[in-house]
């Protein structure tokens, strides 16, 4: 549970979209990874109290539609759907394009259609059989980060041939904010985006022997070994090369293992971010499928895609979810500036909106234990309510940054297209009243 928790949250935004954020930051990136860290722990305690206390199928599906009504959960539900749909489409353009590095005369269409296909039939076999691959993915990841750490560890202490050592690059060009606080705290938008995935851990959950204990095990101590990864893999990169380097803004570690003359630094970069795409397309068709399939169970989606395999699988639900992303795929090709362009960014405060909901979920439900339900919690919030109330305040400011901030504005009206979409279909599906269970 650990492994699938980290397979969702480290991808190619940590060694590819890292560098942007240090290229309009400066060192000072360290502090917006470490801030964006912060108010995702934040979050992932308050769904994991609400997940312990009762695990549900669709994880905060089932606690937004609980606290906050059934407009609440369809929404939730539909949004988070469409956004790993789109995680599907993009994952594998970019996996795609890495193949073609090696296999140059494959068309991409080729290329993403086997790796659609081979993780789709992976997921499509078991629960366990998608747990496995992304233990895999997980463990290549994960010690891809350790060996990474250690040689920026020697490089900084002095101890690599022909390195210079110290932390002067933090502030030798500019200053360790040299665009100033405020790109600090602009950059938190884009590093809150690198951290989704989380929570996947929580809808996992539901297909574990002892769901409980495995989410209270795996947000305990999860969360902080992600954010040191992130947070101490950008002080290497920005502690070992001046944070205006070219090589940084295309592939900061890649970057920092060319400049410590690693031989086939390129070529070993290339397959451990390859090993991240898939990883991430791994997750995001398992994901797409469980919440789809979640949906089902309270008439929010069609009763069709409700069948399981005899292994349990949602093999509809699946299905469906690869289509709509292979379909996302060949509009990238179809029509990139305008189709595909559209999608990446409509789903881009998707995470954001869901995560703000799973907040103010978490402070309904708590509110209606009362003292004796509150006494009776494995695992709690730190410092309710002020904390979950300040939890809630910073998600709100983030969203509003995102629709101010030149670069992520486009993200967040297309978002709002998304939601104002889904809200429709919410009209729809309550005036044709959906059955509900028995």
């Amino acid at each position: 549970m650990s492994l699938i928790a980290l397979g969702g949250v480290i991808g190619a935004g940590l060694f590819v979209g890292s560098g942007v954020v240090i290229g309009s930051t400066g060192p000072a990136a360290v502090i917006s990874f470490l801030i964006a860290g912060v108010l995702t722990i934040l979050i992932m305690r308050m769904l994991a109290e609400m997940t312990v206390a009762r695990p549900a199928l669709g994880s905060f599906y089932a606690y937004a539609r609980e606290a906050l009504g059934e407009r609440a959960g369809f929404v939730v539900g539909w949004l988070y759907w469409y956004f790993f749909v789109i995680v599907v489409a993009i994952e594998a353009v970019a996996g795609g394009k890495l193949v073609q590095l090696w296999l140059p005369e494959v068309p991409l269409w080729a290329v993403n259609l086997v790796l659609l296909t081979t993780l789709a039939l992976t997921n499509l076999v078991s629960a366990r059989s998608y747990g496995e691959f992304e233990y895999w993915f997980s463990s290549i990841k994960v010690a891809a980060i350790v060996v990474f750490l250690f040689l920026g560890a020697i490089a900084i202490l002095g101890w690599w041939p022909d390195s210079p050592g110290g932390l002067g690059n933090l502030t030798a060009h500019g200053g360790f904010a040299p665009h100033g606080v405020a790109a600090v705290l602009v950059a938190v938008v884009p590093c809150v985006g690198f951290y989704t995935g989380a929570e996947i851990v929580t809808i996992a959950a539901a297909e574990s022997a002892e769901p409980r204990r495995a989410v209270a095990n795996a947000m305990k101590s999860i969360i902080l070994r992600v954010v040191a990864f992130y947070v101490l893999s950008v002080l290497v990169v920005v502690a070992v090369l001046p944070w205006n380097s070219p090589a940084i803004e295309v592939s900061p570690y890649a970057a920092v293992l060319q400049a410590l003359k690693i031989p086939g630094a390129g070529t070993i970069m290339n397959v451990i971010v390859l090993t991240a795409v898939l990883s991430c397309l791994n997750s995001a068709l398992y994901t797409s499928s469980r919440m789809l399939f979640a949906l089902t169970r309270r008439g929010d989606a069609p009763r069709g895609l409700t069948k399981l395999s005899r292994s349990g699988v949602p093999r509809r639900a699946l299905l469906a979810g690869t289509v709509v992303g292979y379909l996302s795929v060949i509009a990238a090709y179809v029509s990139p500036d305008l189709i595909f362009a559209f999608l990446v960014n409509s789903y881009g405060a998707v995470a954001l909106f869901v995560y703000l909901i799973i907040a103010v979920s978490q402070v309904r439900l708590r509110k209606r234990l009362g003292p004796d339900g509150e006494s009776q919690l494995a695992l709690r919030m730190w410092l309710f309510p002020w904390l979950s109330y300040l939890t809630i305040a910073l998600m709100v400011v983030v969203i509003a940054a995102m629709a101010v901030l030149p670069d992520t504005r486009s993200q967040f009206w297309l978002s709002l297209v998304t939601l104002a979409v889904v809200l429709v279909g919410y009209e729809v599906r309550r005036r044709k009243g959906a059955p509900q269970p028995g």
